[in-house]
């Protein structure tokens, strides 16, 4: 992990190294899932339980595809009585911050007019959750609940297999909870294609949401338009302001809380104390030692990593807007005071109490959150996601023929006289 100064020509260098990162999929990955989503086309089935065996090693056929009921109940009970009570905890908060967001129809009726938007659910949702050697129940929750509270028709979900078949219990739980109606056992990007165009096995959706590796992102990409998507989510990151206050054996938990994730993962902290920027860099050498994740972590804070000494808490509420984070942590004296100056981050976690930890399990609102700059302008995956919206309009006789001359001068301001005549016509009627 870098120690830097702010604008220094190798700070510079570290953030354009950071932005490089941002966005982009190799060549040779796109043209492997361009294959493998035009096989999953073409030949359905077939495709899908071939890519299956020779990328997860599993086998599959029509049936063992989906998750069945027995297998939901063996979960359970293999479920180790607090994992079960954590996700149940989970799910309430979970579920009672959502629902918040729920949108509703409305109209407005003026004299001879009504117009309004129908708020109405998707039909059909695909989950893809990221499994195989790995369990993310979390996952499951935060894509499932905010479905469920949109009221969409059926949730799907597509998950990769462990090696000898079966689907971690604890995803399998998460899932029943959320009111998942299926559940196949196959990842990457032929789950993508498979739920974009549809199997015999497994439906067509409107929508695919949830993160995945390159593999899923570049096949998320490639369907899009034939379905929606949430995001095209790139490697986790999290940026810490800190002042001379924070701790530094805290601060550097929560930065290889990120680093243990992927060798891409970002994990920066700036303050304006170079005594706390040295102690951090020590703590996470010192930390990551005893990680069991230690190679991937040190991977990742090798090239992105980085304690960065500013001048004020002022330049680095600027740097962290202008690097728009996933997850941005306040681990100030008054966080709410520094608030407003922060315009740009997907999730933004108050003092020193509020690790990002929280906000990745239970906390409530969805961990699902724009990377790679892109919180500029989008945002975390929400229950708006799960709804699509219809203007409705609503015009008496008399209304229209109230509005006729403005309707007609600016469809002909246009020089769109067809237009004009739509309106017109209607008078003479």
């Amino acid at each position: 992990m870098k120690l830097l100064q702010a604008g220094s020509q190798e700070c510079a260098l570290f953030f354009a190294r950071l932005r490089s990162r941002q966005g982009t999929i190799p060549a040779e990955i796109e043209q492997a899932v361009g294959g493998i989503v035009a096989s999953i086309r073409a030949d359905g089935d077939a495709a899908l339980f071939e890519q299956t065996a020779r990328l997860d090693g599993v086998r599959l056929d029509a049936v063992s595809v989906q998750v069945t009921r027995r297998e939901v109940e063996e979960a359970y009970a293999a479920l180790a009585p607090a994992s079960l009570e954590a996700i149940k905890t989970a799910v309430s908060r979970i579920r009672a911050f959502h629902v918040r967001q729920r949108r509703e129809s409305w109209f407005s009726d003026e004299e001879g007019a009504i117009v309004g938007m129908l708020v109405r659910p998707l039909n059909r949702v695909g989950i893809y959750v990221p499994g195989g050697t790995a369990a993310y129940p979390s996952t499951v929750l935060m894509n499932a609940i905010p479905a469920a509270i949109a009221g969409v028709t059926e949730v799907v979900m597509c998950t990769p297999p462990r090696r000898d078949g079966t689907v971690a219990a604890a995803v399998l739980v998460a899932a029943d909870l959320c009111g998942v109606y299926a559940i196949y056992k196959v990842g990457g990007a032929q789950a993508v294609a498979a739920m974009a165009y549809g199997t015999a096995s497994i439906p067509r959706v409107d929508k695919i949401v949830g993160p995945g590796n390159i593999f899923v992102a570049a096949a998320k990409r490639l369907v899009f338009g034939q379905v929606g998507i949430d995001m095209i989510a790139g490697p986790t990151e999290l940026l810490i302001i800190a002042d001379e206050e924070a701790r530094a054996d805290w601060a550097a938990a929560d930065l290889l809380s990120q680093a243990e994730h992927d060798p891409l993962s970002s994990a920066v902290v700036l303050t304006p104390s170079q005594r706390l920027a040295e102690e951090v860099v020590a703590e996470v050498a010192c930390q990551a030692a005893q990680l069991p994740r230690r190679q991937i972590a040190d991977a990742s804070l090798e090239q992105f990593g980085a304690a960065v000494v500013v001048k004020g808490l002022d330049e680095a509420a600027a740097i962290a807007n202008e690097i728009a984070p996933e997850h941005l942590e306040l681990l100030v004296r008054d966080p709410w005071r520094l608030l407003p100056q922060i315009r740009c981050a997907g999730a933004i976690f108050m003092g020193d109490a509020t690790p990002e930890t929280v906000g990745d399990y239970l906390a409530g609102p969805n961990h699902i959150l724009p990377t790679g700059g892109t919180a500029r302008f989008a945002s975390p995956l929400s229950v708006a996601d799960f709804q699509r919206q219809s203007s409705l309009i609503a015009f008496s006789r008399q209304k229209l023929e109230a509005l006729e001359p403005a309707l007609v001068e600016l469809a002909r301001l246009e020089g769109l006289e067809a237009h004009a005549r739509a309106a017109s016509i209607r008078r003479c009627a």
